[in-house]
């Protein structure tokens, strides 16, 4: 399998992916991804280089968007003055699912943002989503806080706030990197990860 960057092409094939992830999600009792994801803000991601397609031949079998920039209001200042990576909208197509495709992304995610330069490996996931928080605890994250409020509708109640964080560190991922290299952080983190 090849790991590739998104193309503006592959935006009905996000959109599908989200809305599969959705359906699968609300038949084991979750509201997550409910809401259909704008299509404009979701080519505005690839456009800017963040979005990565797992490719297993001709079949797209994953996706997961990876940034340097936090979502407002979820990370403290002195955590946000910490080199990291965040990751965002991980999903792997029902049909390739029970592979650790997941748990591989993760991993290339974490090895990416080591050779950025950053520290930590974060995610915000669905604050009511049980299964998907263990799940991320199982990969090696630590549960750091859950914000529950300020969210996106009138400062309302917060749906993704279950904030993790692992060490960024390198990995054998196992799949062929056919992205760019990473542009590495102003920040030098040598005497942080002695």
């Amino acid at each position: 399998m090849i790991i590739t960057p998104a193309q503006p092409s592959d935006l009905a094939k996000l959109l599908d992916f989200r809305r599969e992830a959705a359906a699968w999600l609300s038949e084991l009792g979750s509201d997550q991804w409910s809401r259909p994801y704008p299509a404009d803000r979701l080519l505005t991601t690839i456009e800017s280089g963040t979005v990565f397609m797992v490719r297993d031949g001709g079949t797209t079998a994953a996706t997961i968007t990876l940034t340097p920039e936090a979502e407002g209001g979820l990370w403290s200042d002195v955590e946000l003055s910490e080199p990291s990576m965040f990751i965002n909208k991980l999903t792997v197509a029902r049909t390739h699912a029970g592979q650790n495709l997941g748990g591989r992304l993760l991993d290339w995610a974490g090895d990416r943002a080591y050779r950025a330069s950053a520290l930590w490996l974060r995610l915000d996931a669905w604050t009511t989503n049980d299964a998907l928080q263990r799940y991320y605890l199982r990969q090696g994250f630590d549960h750091v806080r859950t914000v529950r409020e300020g969210g996106a509708v009138n400062g309302g109640p917060r749906v993704s706030g279950w904030l993790a964080q692992r060490v960024a560190q390198p990995a054998d991922h196992g799949f062929v990197d056919e992205t760019p290299a990473p542009e590495p952080r102003s920040e030098t983190l040598s005497h942080l990860r002695r």
